[in-house]
Formats: C-alpha cells, sequence, structure tokens
C-alpha cells in the first residue's frame, strides 16, 4: 500500500508497517511493542528513547538509511539540553518515520524490561509497574476548580485510552486542594493509574509535567532495618542504607517487645513510633543521598516478622506472644503512606499477607525471592536470626515455621559476643597438634598467622566475636577433641595452655589480648557452648520437624538467607548440626531474601499476585504447640546429632571418634555422693 514502510524492532525482531510522518511511539505502541512513555508524546520524560540502526539488513531484506528519519526537532533539542540522552538516541514521541528503518528500543527503554541488580536478586524478573504516571490536559476546567475529576477522566481516556473506574481517598484530596487553586482552562496534571483487577484507580493527581517514579523497598528486621531506593520505571537501584531497629531499646528479642506492650500502658503506641519513625527518617536519607524529591515517592513495600509487621501498621501484637498466637490480619495490606506516619504525600504502602503467628511477611518475600515453590526437588530456605524462619518443601508444597534460637547467633549471651562490626573475630582455625588458634578479624585483611596481622591491628583491637566466629570456633573446639559430642569443654590444660579452669569448668583462650594494651583477652566459655547448642538445637528441631511434617525426604538444597547467613561458613554449619547433612556444594548464602522479595513486590504487580496466590498454600507448623519438637530438640543438642547420619559432611571433614557415653556430664553427677561418702 502506498505511503507504508516496513519496520523492523529490534532486539524482538517484530516487524510491522507505519504510515508515512507516523512517530516511532505511535507506530510501536500501535504493534505492542515494549516501548516506554509517559508524559504523553510531549518530549519531556525521555522514557521512549530508542536507536536507529542505518545500513543494508539482509536478513530481513531492508536498508535502514538516515533519510528515513526525520531530523531532530526543537523539542528533541530542548531535551537534549535539560536531560542526558542515550548516545546517538532519538525521542520516540518526537522521530517521525518517512521510510524503511531498523529501531533498536534499548533495555533503558523497555516498559517490562529485564531486572539484572547484583545488589538484590531479582533473577528473571520483568519489570511490570504496580503504578504508572500519565501526563494529560484536562480541559473544561472553571476559575473555582470544578469538574476537575471528570476532566480528569476525560483527558485519561482521550489521551490514554484508559477508562478510569474509581478515584482513592489521596487522589481526592489532591483534587480538592487542586480545586482551591487557579485552575482554569486547560491544565497539565501528571495522574498515577493503578490497574488491578480488571480495574483502573487514580491514586494521585499533581499539577504540571512529573515523569519520575521512586519506590522503597524495606526490610524491618527485630535488629536491622534495610532500606533500597528503587527507580520504578527503570529497576535502577539508586540507593541502599541500614539502620538499626530502635525497638531494641525496649526489648533485645520479640517476645521481650511484647512483654513490654503487656506492661507498659503506652507501650503499643511507642513500639508502633520508634518503627515508623526509624523507617520514616531512613527513607529521607536514601532520597537525601540521591538528591531525589519525597514527591516522586508513589509505591512503597515493607517486609518483617509480624511483630515488626504488626507494630508498623499500629496492630496489636500481644496476641502474638502467647497461644494460639493470632494474627490481626494474615492477607496482603495497602495503607497510605500518610496513614502510617511515613512523610510521602503521593505513596502508598503495601505489605504482603503473612504465613502464621511466627511466620511473617519476610518469610513470604524470602519465598517470593528463592521461590521453593517452583523447586522440583525438596529446598530448604533458612533465615538465621533471633527468631530463625524456616521453609521447607518444592512444587508439591511448602512448609514454614518459626524457631526460637535467641541472640546468641547474634553475639547476645556469648561472653565476648559481639555484632559484626570492626575488630570482631570472625574466622577461627584451630590446629590439631598444637591446639593453638589462629583467627581472623573484621577490618583486617590478614590471618593471625600472618607477619603483618599485629601492624595491621594498629588502627583497630581484636574486641570480640560475632556470629561467624563464634560457630566457627564451637565446631573447631570439636573437630579438634578439645570438646565432646555433647559439648562438654575438656580438660586439655596438659596438652595445651590455651585451656584454663573456669569454677568447675573449662575455658578456652582465643585470643590473649596484649600486654599493656587496650585489648582484652577473647575466650569461649562452657557456658558460651550450652548458649549456641540452645540456639542450633531449637534451629535443628524445626527443621527436622518440617522435614517430618513433609514426608522425611531429606533437603536436596539449603539456602541459607539474611546478612548472618551469608557470612556462614556452611561446613562449619554442618559440623553444628545446625543445617541437616547435604551436599556441601548445594548449601548456598543468598544474602537478603527477604530484601529481595520486597523489591521484587516493589517492581512488579505480577510478583504480588504469584504470592498471593502461593501463601495461602503454605502450611504452617507452630514449634511452640509441637510435642514431637521438644524429642527433636533433645536430638539436636549433640554436635552435628545424636542420631542424623552425616554422609556427605564425613567426606569434607574428619570428625572426632569420641563415643558419646565417654561425653556426658552424667558421670560427674554421679561421682559427688561417692566422693561425699
Amino acid at each position: 500500500m502506498p505511503g507504508l514502510h516496513r519496520i523492523i524492532f529490534t532486539p524482538s525482531g517484530l516487524e510491522t508497517e507505519a504510515r508515512d510522518g507516523s512517530t516511532v511511539l505511535s507506530v510501536a505502541q500501535a504493534a505492542q511493542i515494549d516501548l516506554d512513555s509517559v508524559c504523553g508524546s510531549r518530549g519531556v520524560c525521555g522514557r521512549c528513547q530508542f536507536l536507529p540502526s542505518f545500513g543494508v539488513f539482509p536478513k530481513w531484506a531492508l536498508t535502514s538509511e538516515q533519510q528515513n528519519l526525520s531530523e531532530s526537532g526543537p523539542t528533541e533539542i530542548a531535551y537534549s539540553k535539560r536531560r542526558s540522552m542515550l548516545d546517538g538516541s532519538r525521542l520516540g514521541c518526537q522521530a517521525m518515520i518517512l521510510g524503511p528503518l531498523v529501531i533498536d528500543i534499548p533495555a533503558e527503554s523497555q516498559a517490562h524490561a529485564p531486572v539484572i541488580r547484583k545488589e538484590v536478586n531479582l533473577e528473571g524478573l520483568s519489570l511490570d509497574p504496580v503504578s504508572v504516571l500519565r501526563v494529560v490536559t484536562a480541559k473544561h476546567l472553571y476559575p473555582d476548580g470544578t469538574n476537575l475529576q471528570q476532566a480528569v477522566s476525560e483527558a485519561i481516556q482521550d489521551e490514554w485510552n484508559v477508562v478510569v473506574d474509581a478515584y482513592s481517598k489521596r487522589a481526592t484530596k489532591h483534587m480538592e486542594v487542586l480545586s482551591g487553586t487557579s485552575l482554569q482552562g486547560e491544565q497539565t496534571l501528571t495522574v498515577q493509574v493503578q490497574s488491578a483487577d480488571r480495574k483502573n484507580t487514580v491514586c494521585s493527581v499533581r499539577a504540571g509535567t512529573h515523569v519520575d517514579q521512586i519506590g522503597v523497598a524495606i526490610d524491618l528486621g527485630s535488629t536491622t532495618i534495610a532500606a533500597h531506593l528503587m527507580d520504578l520505571s527503570r529497576g535502577d537501584l539508586l540507593a541502599s542504607n541500614g539502620v538499626m531497629n530502635p525497638q531494641i531499646r525496649l526489648g533485645e528479642d520479640l517476645m521481650s517487645r511484647v512483654s513490654y506492650v503487656m506492661m507498659n500502658p503506652e507501650g503499643a503506641e511507642q513500639l508502633t513510633f520508634l518503627a515508623r519513625d526509624a523507617v520514616s527518617k531512613l527513607v529521607l536519607g536514601l532520597l537525601d543521598e540521591s538528591g531525589r524529591p519525597l514527591e516522586d515517592v508513589t509505591e512503597v513495600v515493607v517486609v518483617g516478622n509480624p511483630v515488626m509487621h504488626h507494630s508498623f501498621l499500629g496492630l496489636d501484637v500481644v496476641p502474638l506472644g502467647q497461644m494460639p498466637f493470632d494474627l490481626a490480619t494474615s492477607g496482603p495490606v495497602v495503607r497510605e503512606a500518610q496513614d502510617v506516619g511515613l512523610p510521602l504525600p503521593n505513596a502508598s504502602v503495601y505489605l504482603p499477607p503473612c504465613i502464621a503467628g511466627h511466620v511473617g511477611a519476610d518469610t513470604s518475600a524470602a519465598i517470593l525471592a528463592e521461590a521453593p515453590y517452583q523447586a522440583t526437588s525438596q529446598q530448604l530456605l533458612v533465615d538465621v536470626g533471633t527468631n530463625a524462619e524456616i521453609v521447607f518443601g518444592d512444587n508439591d508444597g511448602l512448609y514454614a515455621a518459626s524457631s526460637p534460637t535467641g541472640p546468641a547467633f547474634e553475639g547476645a549471651q556469648i561472653t565476648h559476643g559481639q555484632r559484626a562490626t570492626a575488630g570482631a573475630i570472625e574466622r577461627v582455625r584451630i590446629n590439631r597438634e598444637s591446639l593453638e588458634p589462629e583467627i581472623k578479624v573484621i577490618g583486617c585483611e590478614y590471618w593471625s598467622s600472618h607477619p603483618g596481622f599485629s601492624d595491621a591491628l594498629e588502627d583497630i583491637q581484636v574486641t570480640g566475636i560475632c556470629g561467624s566466629g563464634i560457630i566457627e570456633v564451637i565446631a573447631e573446639l570439636f573437630l579438634s577433641g578439645l570438646m565432646t559430642a555433647e559439648g562438654v569443654l575438656l580438660d586439655r590444660r596438659s596438652a595445651t595452655d590455651r585451656v584454663v579452669a573456669d569454677g568447675r569448668t573449662f575455658s578456652y583462650v582465643l585470643y590473649r589480648g596484649e600486654s599493656g594494651g587496650e585489648a582484652s583477652p577473647v575466650v569461649v566459655t562452657q557456658q558460651d557452648v550450652r548458649a549456641v547448642q540452645l540456639a542450633k538445637a531449637a534451629l535443628r528441631a524445626g527443621i527436622d520437624l518440617l522435614v517430618e511434617r513433609a514426608g522425611g525426604v531429606k533437603p536436596q538444597e539449603i539456602r541459607l538467607a539474611g546478612a548472618f547467613g551469608a557470612q556462614i561458613d556452611p561446613k562449619y554449619a554442618m559440623v553444628l548440626g545446625l543445617i541437616p547433612d547435604c551436599p556441601l556444594d548445594k548449601v548456598t548464602p543468598v544474602g537478603n531474601a527477604a530484601g529481595s522479595g520486597a523489591v521484587r513486590l516493589l517492581l512488579s504487580q505480577a510478583e504480588r499476585e504469584i504470592l498471593e496466590s502461593v501463601v495461602p498454600q503454605v502450611v504452617k507448623v507452630e514449634t511452640a504447640v509441637e510435642e514431637r519438637f521438644q524429642e527433636l530438640f533433645v536430638e539436636a543438642m549433640s554436635f552435628p546429632h545424636a542420631a542424623a547420619n552425616t554422609p556427605n559432611l564425613e567426606m569434607a571433614v574428619k570428625l572426632p571418634s569420641l563415643p558419646l557415653a565417654s561425653t556426658t556430664a552424667k558421670p560427674r553427677r554421679r561421682r559427688r555422693p561417692a566422693r561425699k561418702e
């Protein structure tokens, strides 16, 4: 047909025809090519940039020439002076087609482009915006601003072919404010539209042209709060940061915070204020760091365990501390940002569904990130923390539970324990013959056996031992024969001066400190070993309980989530019996899975729909009311385990051959009466 030109879009390879003089954007939209735009072809958002490819293309029997594309006009030139453009790119809403062309749509301009990020796990994710910005020209306005809602609805339908079904409370307030201004005649407005459940809802209305859309994904942990600031149109990570959760001042662990609420009339309000205030300051800090205005934030996702989830929303946390551990709400929650204390006038807050009274929205987000519901063999996902969340199963079914490990793995309840900061011992090895230790400290690149170790410690001091170091030193004490399988530190003073008497038990001196210096000795005591035993037995019993409930098939793959999980050496975790026996190459640290899941929920409506369909199918197991849990707990107290076989571990390390009967503390209790007689 005369006046029609062949157009090839890459990288998709899709072919279409365009009328002479059509804009590249209009042709792409008609052919359903993934080319982004929010400004309504005004040349102000820059989302529709494309790269023309010129030359002869035998594959398509097509010659693409520069003269087949219109020259840059005033709008494009003005935009390129205001904002940077991709090298050689043009604006699709301004460039007109004058002949056959090959047009490349770069990833930056694809509305549903695959997202690749190293900071968080977004493998396989494609952008599917929860809401979009649409710039419109609202007409038929009167000096008093009347008929604004009707004018907005007409403009969106005329310019974007979108029929508005509803207006949110926030959008209604925005229009009330706008109606009180000097709107009249025609007015450029930026409208945020969310499409879900076949319903188009206007979420906000702002005067003028606004093309940037920012989101924040927040992992509201009981110890730390982590946040990622994201460009919602690109999937780019703009900034990340984390802070300590100030709720710690009301209790180190979750149940302590629930008890605080029960015992103090204003405890609930304090818990909620501290959570919201910390999140607000964190978000404002990220916006300041990235130079973005808070008005551009349109979406916020918050994930956390049930106590964090409920306290942030202002819901009653007391039922979470007592049987039957009822949730106030288990489904997804959407709130206006300002209704939950966040100073974001154009944002809504989404919290994914919780699973059970002790398994919250953070575990739901981790499930989304690691996708055990798609696994073809049994996958174990463990997030080790004050409360360890456990998910086990495959595409045939998932089981989830929480085990009360306590804060031992985070350094609390350990004599010289501390958080993972500069100066903390993070790695430990004990020589099997000399029984001398070798340590590695956060902030120092050398092991203690290196000649440069002492000089490297001039700026830092050895201050204690953090979680990964605690796991390794306990495992090394066992492997070197300094500790029995039942966790009793032995009297090996004849073999090494590192073992010292400590009342009626013994301790191991891991670091001697400095003579006359500021650094004090770091010692591992029998009480420290017991604290680790209790924590690891609680976690392992929860895992074994889920494995039994799922049919008894051992995990074929183990994923260790969380900041702590990322630092654990899988071999030492298995020596302790923290996790079941599994091929070591199938044990993978996955970082902050909950945070990765939160980002996925921020960037994709489809991901929200997937998670909301998966979570109701997860089988919840409350360890606190399971009789079998106590039996499994007792078995898990031994290193690695009193009953479980460890063939994979034994291929990697040589386990001591001390018989259990000789390692118990019972003989000592039986001898006491004999001495009295």
